[in-house]
């Protein structure tokens, strides 16, 4: 029997496009029966309304949160499940990492202006948890930078390509973040009495030209608890990367948990959805239950 379980799966609280409830309500359209929203540095959108509304819907939702980290080689995405939500810490730290997402804002849209592309940072300085990918969401959206980005990529990019081309670390934009270590994001997590995940170790391994003992190096650092090795990537070009089973087999090697997620942002035809459905992956009942429980655990 196949079990549905998504958890990775972003917000309005940080770069998603659907709202909590909207994220449970496509849930529950999918057959998904618990998932985890996974925001970056926040946990706003864990109310007491949206857990009530879950359970509503019957679908169990697990507390995360996916904290930005920055490692001697790249950038480092740390996942934190079942954590307490009043931790004080956690919220201090998140408070503290949000900021510096804003300082950065600034910064980056130095660079960009100075390449020639317009921003609107007013707009994006009302988003809390503000990313990279809104801010290249925006440029791209935007009719007054399309001569420049014809010009520059001789189509209209993707926001992943725009990112990966233009404010990447080596790129034209590229500003240094005020960041936290893969190492203090996992002790974070640990005191506020969650599990550590390395996210997507896939990503860094096709955007950074990291190894797989890079990547084992970076966990035995942490401590983590495992990495999300069911995961579809998505390249610059859209093409999809399937290596679950090789990080499977990475996890089964070394005893680390396993989680699975898709990583949702919104429903663009290429990306997976909530749930992964149509896509070369399927979890039983059983993986579905060791999954979940050993994260609750």
């Amino acid at each position: 029997m196949e079990k549905r379980i998504d958890l990775h799966i972003h917000t309005t609280c940080s770069d998603g496009v659907f709202s909590p409830k909207q994220v449970i309500d496509e849930a529950k359209k999918n057959n998904v029966e618990i998932i985890a929203i996974a925001d970056h540095d926040t946990i706003d959108a864990y109310t007491d309304e949206v857990f009530e509304y879950a359970e509503a819907k019957n679908i169990k939702l697990i507390p995360a949160v996916e904290i930005s980290t920055k490692s001697s080689k790249c950038g480092i995405h740390v996942l934190g499940y079942n954590i307490d939500l009043k931790n004080k810490v956690l919220h201090d730290k998140l408070y503290a990492l949000r900021n510096a997402r804003h300082i950065y804002l600034y910064k980056v849209t130095e660079k960009l202006k100075e390449l020639g592309y317009l921003v609107n940072v007013d707009e994006l300085d009302k988003i809390d948890a503000v990313t990279k990918a809104h801010i290249a969401l925006d440029v791209i959206s935007n009719k007054q930078n399309e001569n420049l980005l014809l010009e520059t990529f001789h189509h209209i990019p993707s926001k992943g390509e725009f990112i990966e081309t233009i404010m990447n670390e080596n790129c034209p934009a590229y500003v240094k973040k005020e960041t936290i270590t893969p190492k203090e994001a996992a002790e974070i997590i640990r005191q506020a009495g969650g599990k550590v995940i390395l996210a997507h170790p896939m990503a860094y391994i096709y955007e950074d030209n990291i190894t797989d003992n890079d990547v084992l190096s970076l966990i035995d650092d942490m401590q983590a608890d495992g990495i999300e090795a069911i995961y579809i990537y998505i390249d610059k070009n859209n093409k999809k990367r399937n290596t679950c089973a090789h990080w499977k087999e990475i996890a089964r090697k070394y005893d680390l948990q396993i989680t699975i997620g898709s990583d949702f942002h919104n429903k663009d035809g290429i990306h997976p959805v909530i749930g992964l459905l149509n896509e070369d992956i399927e979890i039983n009942e059983e993986d579905a239950y060791d999954i979940v429980h050993t994260l609750l655990d």
